[in-house]
């Protein structure tokens, strides 16, 4: 029921509210909220491993060398919720452009970071909050429609 809800609080948000959020600064205290770095890093570490062994969305991952998406992740999650790190890696139209990536895969590796966020301890409220910064970057992921 949690995902459930949580997965349609994703949506909503992504349809309703998140262009304006997505030009504003993060939200306040996220960055603490998840832990700041050392947090940020378990968090990206965990969803990394089990994004790559899931059924469903692992085969997207076969080419990539988890410690550089790791790395990648972690300053793109520290830097969206308000942390120090800057992100420097590709733009996510560009780094997903030949993934062959649909609305089934997308929806999948959010759940798989749920589950993620779930097993850090990390505060349903904070999920979402995070969800609601990564949320806009669908239109450039899924490349299939």
């Amino acid at each position: 029921m949690k995902k459930t809800l949580m997965a349609l609080g994703l949506a909503c948000a992504s349809l309703l509210a998140l262009p304006a959020l997505a030009q504003s600064a993060a939200p306040a205290g996220l960055y603490q909220a998840l832990g700041e770095k050392a947090g940020i890093d378990r968090l990206v570490d965990d969803f990394v491993n089990r994004a790559v062994k899931d059924p469903r969305i692992g085969a997207h991952f076969k080419d990539t060398k988890p410690a550089a998406l790791k790395e990648s992740l972690a300053d793109q999650f520290c830097q969206l919720s308000g942390g120090p790190c800057k992100y420097e890696g590709a733009d996510m139209k560009s780094a997903h452009a030949d993934m062959q990536i649909n609305k089934g895969h997308f929806h999948a590796l959010v759940e798989v970071l749920q589950s993620a966020m779930d097993a850090q301890g990390i505060p349903f409220a904070q999920q979402n909050r995070l969800l609601a910064l990564l949320a806009p970057m669908h239109r450039d992921v899924i490349t299939v429609k």
